[in-house]
């Protein structure tokens, strides 16, 4: 293992967040030098120089490896969470140390989750510097990929896997080292598009940028307390719709229907069974809304059930209302999609909708098999047959999920917090959803939990991202070194 090569690589990570701690400091340069300007200031001299440092003494070097692969990109994680927690440790205000570290957290893995009771009480340059960690860390991976992995490696393929799950591979049409340059184009097109549409629909263009910044990502921070509610404005919550929307879909996918001109790249049957889920979820909370008495008229019931939806289905975590105070039953309909989210190839969290519908083909082939025993029952995804080893790591993965799931419950119980928002807040942070219900709701934060809850859930938030298995692998190779060591 070559320490002094990951120590290199993992730099380049750090430059990414200081460059926006810079751009952040020009904000507060605008504003006067507001109070945000000496903690940036100093994160920035901080993070840049650790970033550097290495390129001072390391040379250059071979390929890597997959295990150093790996490695890198879960430590440009954890240090990103480290460095990116320093302009709020350092501005202070809300921001203890518990505190910061679950904002960092929260922002790089676009969760959304917040312990801010009062967004706008902040200085513009740090609410920047908060929308900037959904930014890089919706690119997340791929921002890694592109400046740490040499472009004709064969480790990039497999790495790859990490942001861009199997199952959805076939929908890019290219080859896996042109997969991360398309999901790229596509996240910085969506941030272009959807900032600017904000600015044209009256939104200011420091929040408009804000804005842009979450719903492109799939990450829930906004300029405001009170979030796309703020703004009174039906076009800006239809606009909202549409991006959190497009940021839940296959980026590949898009990316075909852009350069062909044509729909049928979105002809998919993961995408049909994503859309049909959504609409059947709307539709029911939408009835739900309305039979309960919770809203006056029907257009009403079926905008709230339409932006909330999407908004918990793309891992997004904007909010237009106030449901915590909604029926069980809309609260449970919540709950649920946040376990499924978005389609893989995108920047949402959640199990993705790839493999909901691989559990549900999966059951059915097995149905089949004991039905007809002589049948030959395959599992398909459009035109590819999946095969066994295609399925297994999938399935393994959703068993894996829902180990961590059951312990994080467990643990945030035994810590102090009611079981309600125990499992509410597990799944939310595991699946990067951000808001739960009830009174960790979208309108609320999760500042009254006890800082090892927030330290607990900010550790959901990281499994949920980086989807687990490199962190396993890395915990793999530290005790297989350390075997190997004691032998």
């Amino acid at each position: 293992m070559n320490f002094k090569t990951i120590s290199k690589y993992v730099g380049y990570a750090l430059l990414v967040s200081a460059l926006f701690m810079l751009f952040s400091l020009g904000v507060s340069l605008l504003d006067g030098r507001d109070s945000a300007y000496g903690p940036l200031l100093v994160s920035f001299l901080i993070t840049a120089i650790t970033g550097v440092f290495p390129f001072i003494f390391v040379r250059d070097t071979k390929e890597i490896t997959l295990k150093e692969g790996y490695l890198i990109i879960t430590l440009s994680w954890l240090l990103s969470f480290v460095f990116g927690m320093l302009p709020y440790a350092l501005w202070g205000g809300p921001f203890s140390l518990a505190n910061a570290w679950f904002e960092s957290v929260s922002g790089f893995t676009t969760t959304g989750s917040t312990i801010l009771d009062d967004v706008e009480a902040l200085p513009r340059s740090l609410v920047f510097w908060r929308a900037s960690t959904h930014f890089i860390g919706g690119l997340g991976v791929v921002v890694f990929l592109l400046l740490v992995i040499p472009g004709t490696s064969p480790v990039k393929m497999r790495l790859t896997n990490m942001e861009v799950s199997s199952l959805s591979k076939g929908g890019y049409a290219v080859r896996a080292n042109r997969s991360v340059y398309i999901f790229a184009a596509v996240f910085l097109a969506l941030a272009v598009i959807s900032m600017l549409s904000y600015w044209a629909a009256g939104m200011p263009f420091f929040d408009a940028v804000c804005h842009a910044f979450s719903v492109c990502a799939a990450g829930g921070f906004s300029s405001r307390t009170l979030s796309i509610a703020s703004f009174g404005s039906p076009l800006i919550e239809g606009l909202t719709i549409l991006f959190m929307l497009l940021a839940s879909l296959h980026f590949g996918l898009l990316f075909l229907a852009v350069v062909t001109r044509s729909l049928r790249p979105l002809n998919n049957p993961v995408l049909k069974f994503y859309l049909s889920t959504v609409a059947g979820i709307v539709l029911l909370m939408g009835l739900t809304l309305k039979i309960d008495g919770c809203v006056a008229d029907w257009g009403t019931a079926f905008r709230y059930a339409g932006f909330q939806t999407v908004s918990i289905a793309s891992t997004t975590g904007f909010s237009i209302v106030d449901y915590s105070t909604w029926p069980r039953f809309a609260n449970a309909l919540i709950v649920a999609l946040s376990l499924m989210c978005g389609c893989a190839g995108s920047p949402s969290g959640g199990l993705k909708a790839d493999r909901i519908l691989l559990v549900f083909k999966s059951v059915n082939r097995q149905i089949g098999r004991v039905l007809h025993p002589s049948s030959v029952n395959e599992v398909k995804f459009g035109r590819r047959t999946l095969r066994d080893e295609d399925i297994y790591p999938h399935l393994l993965y959703i068993l894996l999920f829902a180990v961590l799931l059951a312990l994080s419950i467990l643990l945030s119980c035994a810590i102090g917090v009611n079981p309600h928002c125990s499992f509410a807040a597990s799944v939310a942070s595991l699946s990067n959803v951000g808001p739960a219900i009830e009174e960790l709701g979208g309108f609320y934060s999760f500042n009254a939990l006890p800082s090892a809850a927030k330290f607990l859930f900010s550790m959901d938030m990281f499994l949920g991202r980086i989807e687990i298995y490199p962190v396993i692998a890395v915990l793999a190779m530290l005790f297989d070194g350390q075997r190997r060591r004691a032998v």
